[in-house]
């Protein structure tokens, strides 16, 4: 099963990609492949735009919400967040705590799930990117181009 995070900056190329793939997304959340999480829809619907209305229209099984399996991961993955080792600044700990992406990787790590994000892994220690948690916890992450090959998503444009 994959995860999907959703963000503003996977659309700059468009909104034709959110128009193709949100279908696309829609048909596999309905064959339990995909799925989102409530702290990522939360984030998204505070915005006026296409993606957030689009994310209004979609049903609650589209956004899964914390279990206790994915409670459990919590304390792990902080703990993670906050080791020394890591040289995090507090502030990019702080931050990563209080957002989806931290209970992206807490549902992620907790379901075996693959993550998927626009990210890419970072050395920098003034924010905790998606990639390098999950690397750092051992759960699986790509791209969303990369998730879009792998399943074979076809797209067939109508009305050129």
């Amino acid at each position: 099963m994959l995860m999907c995070l959703f963000k503003r900056k996977i659309y700059i190329m468009g909104l034709i990609f959110v128009r193709l793939s949100g279908d696309w997304l829609i048909i596999k959340n309905n064959s339990d492949l995909v799925f989102s999480i409530d702290a990522v829809r939360s984030e998204i619907v505070r915005g006026d735009d296409e993606l957030s209305t689009w994310a209004r229209s979609l049903g609650a099984d589209f956004f899964l919400s914390p279990d206790t399996v994915t409670v459990s991961k919590f304390p792990v993955v902080s703990q993670w967040a906050s080791d020394p080792s890591l040289d995090y600044q507090q502030t990019a700990i702080n931050e990563f705590l209080s957002v989806g992406d931290y209970y992206l990787v807490c549902h992620g790590l907790g379901h075996g799930m693959t993550v998927v994000t626009h990210e890419i892994p970072s050395n920098s220690r003034k924010r905790i990117k998606i990639p390098d948690a999950c690397r750092g916890l051992g759960v699986q992450f790509m791209s969303p181009f990369e998730m879009l090959r792998r399943e074979r998503a076809s797209f067939v444009l109508g009305g050129v």
